[in-house]
């Protein structure tokens, strides 16, 4: 019996397999879930049998609760207004240290153990990516109520994607894992949001999925009550909970992020816990899938044929 549930488990993948075989999936990992250990290892797992069917992976990791552990070791206060980081010089050495040090290398080693070569990069590697200091901003603190000019430092926004070097390094079967780090055209470096970068190179490298794996199920309609889980989404469908004001915090950026990337032309953005053992191959393989699946607009079942979607 069970030798029988697992062959078809594997004529379940086949046409998954088939579908996107060559194809490229962005994959942006929570800082939470870069730490050393069963959880890290179960998500590089993951990746690594994608990989050895042949699918090309770039991944985007953060780092905000190991850069906020090592400013309390620095002494180094950590300033955040309405859920973003204030970037000063003392913080910029801080998350130098953690990004593209602690947690990049903590990664390239997870996927060190499968034998998956993997390479280590910041977005200033090669020209990846080039960005610019983030204007001062009048912001309302939901948390606070607070509303005041804030200047976040050295936080930058992305106003160019060059994914030459990337291209070379996906030709080349090497797995690049790319740490939230950014420079203008002087060599300033900037603080960049994970999100936002994983957001934008899977529109510039033509990716089939973008996954934001993080410590939540997915989307949620009433964010107390798992069993409201979203599993299929379109814009549309988006804007509703949105205007229902069902989905707020750190939930908002994310979203922005899955609107950026389907605006650029990614058909399927997927947002799943990586907490749960395999969310990442059950979301891939299956049709009913882990988490929730949004599109720009809504045609059918959540993933449908394969073969006929993926294109």
């Amino acid at each position: 019996m069970q030798l029988q549930a697992n062959l078809n488990a594997l004529r379940t993948a086949i046409p998954y397999i088939r579908a996107y075989k060559g194809r490229v999936f962005v994959v942006k990992l929570g800082g939470q879930l870069c730490e050393p250990g069963k959880i890290l290892d179960n998500l590089v797992d993951q990746l690594a049998l994608l990989h050895q069917l042949g699918i090309k992976l770039v991944v985007v990791h953060g780092g905000g609760p190991q850069a906020d552990a090592l400013a309390a070791r620095l002494d180094v206060p950590v300033r955040v207004f309405a859920g973003r980081r204030i970037t000063d010089d003392a913080t910029l050495e801080v998350v130098k240290m953690a990004f593209a040090g602690t947690v990049n290398t903590n990664v390239v080693s997870a996927f060190r153990k499968t034998g998956v070569p993997a390479v280590g990069l910041t977005g200033t590697d090669g020209g990846l990516l080039t960005a610019q200091k983030r204007p001062p901003q009048n912001l309302r603190d939901p948390a606070s109520g607070e509303t005041r000019d804030v200047d976040f430092g050295h936080v930058g926004d992305i106003v160019a994607v060059n994914v030459e070097m990337l291209k070379h390094l996906l030709a080349g079967e090497l797995v690049p894992v790319i740490c939230a780090l950014a420079a203008d055209a002087a060599g300033q470096l900037f603080n960049v949001n994970a999100d936002t970068v994983a957001a934008h190179l899977a529109v510039a490298v033509g990716a089939a999925k973008y996954f934001l794996i993080s410590n939540v199920d997915g989307v949620l309609r009433d964010p107390r009550d798992p069993g409201t889980l979203q599993s299929y989404l379109d814009l549309a469908g988006l804007d509703e909970l949105l205007e229902a004001g069902a989905i707020s915090g750190g939930m908002l950026p994310k979203l922005a992020s899955c609107r950026d990337a389907l605006a650029g032309g990614v058909p399927r953005v997927h947002i799943i816990n990586g907490l749960v053992q395999d969310t990442l191959l059950g979301e891939v393989f299956t049709n009913e899938g882990c988490g929730t699946l949004i599109v720009a607009k809504r045609n059918g079942q959540k993933n449908g044929n394969a073969e006929a979607t993926a294109k």
